[in-house]
């Protein structure tokens, strides 16, 4: 006899197995499944974030936003302000050596940022996602910005200067030498609404890596045993690190002045204004090629700039310690509400690389967790409401619910 409840359990089973095959319920269910999933079917990859479940930032990655992203961190409950809801953290691109600098072109509508040892810029377009070769050879060059009228500034490494790209396509040296002697390796830069320049001058391009060592007897060469001449064109090579690790301003006139001291932030790396333009940030970083002191402690200083450009009042903004964990600045840019978004160099400490987001005061909010060390930030796209990280190899983007100050 026939039982009819079996037919209907059968049934349901069958409808059930159908569906699970039809939407690959059943291997997403097999790979949450700690029982079914101890044997791994290939070679276990290293941890990117530690998010839970463990996340596939790439294009073709199963989903992770359920209404917030789950690497978008509120450390104070003020930062919930800051996320936008159904919006995830997205690899836009992979493929640089060391990918630095992004800025936003808000008339292009595209985003360029530096790939500093393969010596070329590159640039996406927000219509089409494409990525192409903008800019090379770059000079190695390392930040970005635009300024108030939308040219390009940037920070060259190897030629040891900083330009800016005029609107007819010509180019611009702003600055290549300090009373005389030659710069180190400028690496980020900003706009000033007066018409200036403000720049920052570590050593980290005097590495055959991101430039061209010293001259055999500079600081970074000191045994001569590397040529920095092999692979570069004529002229590069010859150069010897002359001057302590500072900051300067470039007048509208184009007179050079340094506004901050080598004793007052070693290693100076990345900076930013505040949205009203009177204060200013400045990352310090570790020890680089040729120091000959202990070097930056992978902090962020901040000093009050006053109606004459004169800054005062300096003081250390924040250790950047959180968890015990140095999560080590470097690009740095702010929001229109004063907070301060914080590039992370946590090294080999997984879930600390990515951003900081610290408020006015110096208390940190909030934090992105990225799969990779990053190196800097802007802000961007046409309502100026996405984060754009570079991110060693790779450029992320997130929007968030606020807008950044400043161009670039």
């Amino acid at each position: 006899m026939i039982d009819p409840h079996a037919d209907m359990q059968h049934d349901k089973a069958l409808s059930r197995r159908t569906l699970i095959k039809a939407t690959g319920i059943g291997a997403l269910a097999v790979a949450a499944s700690p029982v079914l999933a101890q044997a791994p079917a290939g070679p276990v990859a290293p941890p990117s974030t530690i998010t839970s479940p463990p996340r596939d930032f790439s294009r073709h990655g199963a989903p992770t936003t359920y209404f917030s992203d789950p690497d978008m961190i509120a450390v104070d409950p003020v930062f919930n302000n800051y996320i936008q809801p159904n919006s995830a953290i997205q690899r836009l691109w992979t493929g640089a050596l060391w990918a630095e600098g992004p800025a936003w072109n808000a008339q292009g509508r595209y985003l360029v940022w530096s790939d500093i040892p393969n010596n070329r810029q590159l640039r996406w377009l927000e219509d089409d996602g494409r990525v192409s070769v903008f800019r090379v050879p770059s000079g190695n060059s390392n930040g970005n910005s635009f300024d108030f009228q939308g040219r390009q500034l940037s920070c060259e490494h190897l030629n040891r200067r900083v330009v800016r790209y005029e609107l007819d396509g010509s180019a611009t040296v702003l600055a290549d030498n300090f009373e005389g002697k030659k710069l180190n390796s400028p690496n980020d830069i900003v706009a000033h609404p007066d018409g200036s320049y403000w720049f920052t001058d570590p050593p980290y391009g005097g590495q055959l890596y991101e430039g061209a060592p010293d001259a055999a007897g500079g600081p970074s060469n000191m045994s001569g045993k590397l040529n920095p001449r092999l692979g570069q064109l004529p002229g590069i090579g010859a150069a010897k690190r002359e001057l302590p690790t500072n900051c300067y301003r470039i007048d509208p006139s184009g007179r050079i002045e340094r506004v901050v001291t080598e004793e007052q932030v070693p290693d100076p790396n990345g900076l930013c204004f505040s949205p009203d333009f009177k204060k200013l940030y400045i990352a310090s970083t570790g020890k680089g090629p040729g120091d000959t002191g202990p070097g930056g402690k992978g902090d962020i200083h901040v000093f009050d700039v006053g109606t004459d450009s004169k800054l005062s009042n300096p003081k250390r903004f924040s250790d950047c310690v959180i968890d015990g964990v140095n999560c080590g600045p470097d690009g740095l840019r702010c929001d229109v509400d004063g907070n301060l978004w914080a590039s992370s160099n946590a090294g080999r400490s997984v879930g600390y690389n990515g951003v900081t987001v610290f408020n006015p005061d110096g208390k940190l909010i909030g934090r992105i967790r990225l799969p990779e060390v990053c190196g800097n930030v802007c802000f961007g796209g046409p309502k100026r409401n996405r984060l754009f990280m570079a991110a060693s190899q790779s450029i992320y983007a997130v929007y968030v619910n606020t807008q950044g100050a400043g161009p670039g």
